[in-house]
């Protein structure tokens, strides 16, 4: 029995170990691609915050159609590519999660639940994707863990 027990130690030390690589890298990297198209479509498409800016809420309905479409075009496409790295991760999620929140209040509100009908289901799983990445970071797979560790070595020998 306590050797069955020690198996399953190791095993479930094993799932610890393997979350802290692999589930925010896999986390970043659906977010990145989703937020990367969008991003993507904005830039290659016609500004139809235009239609909406009213539905924008405060303070974000105070700026101009064109400055919020480039400010949310050009998030959307840096903060993939930040996530994609692991560069920046904190900062990167809490902004798209804003931007995810605008886009809930101002296209997807009036819509429902529902995917299917445009409803705000979907920016709601981002929002709870975007979510352990602010919290927890970005995971052992990043720059942002390299740099923290580098960072963090470097303090401590200063204080030694």
């Amino acid at each position: 029995m306590q050797h069955l027990m020690l198996k399953l130690k190791t095993l479930l030390d094993a799932f610890d170990v393997a979350g802290y690589w692999i589930g925010p890298l896999l986390l970043r990297l659906i977010l990145a691609k989703e937020f990367w198209d969008a991003g993507i479509e904005k830039l290659n498409g016609s500004n139809w915050f235009i239609d909406i800016q009213t539905q924008f809420p405060f303070p974000f309905n105070l700026f101009s159609p064109e400055f919020s479409w480039h400010l949310a075009t050009g998030f959307e496409i840096v903060g993939a590519l930040a996530l994609v790295l692991g560069l920046g991760t904190r900062f990167f999620a809490f902004s798209l999660s804003i931007l995810t929140l605008v886009a809930i209040a101002a296209v997807h509100a009036g819509h429902g639940y529902t995917i299917s009908a445009g409803g705000w289901k979907l920016p709601l799983i981002y929002l709870a994707m975007l979510l352990p990445l602010i919290l927890s970071g970005p995971g052992k797979l990043s720059i942002d863990h390299w740099l923290r560790q580098h960072f963090l070595k470097i303090e401590r020998r200063l204080w030694s």
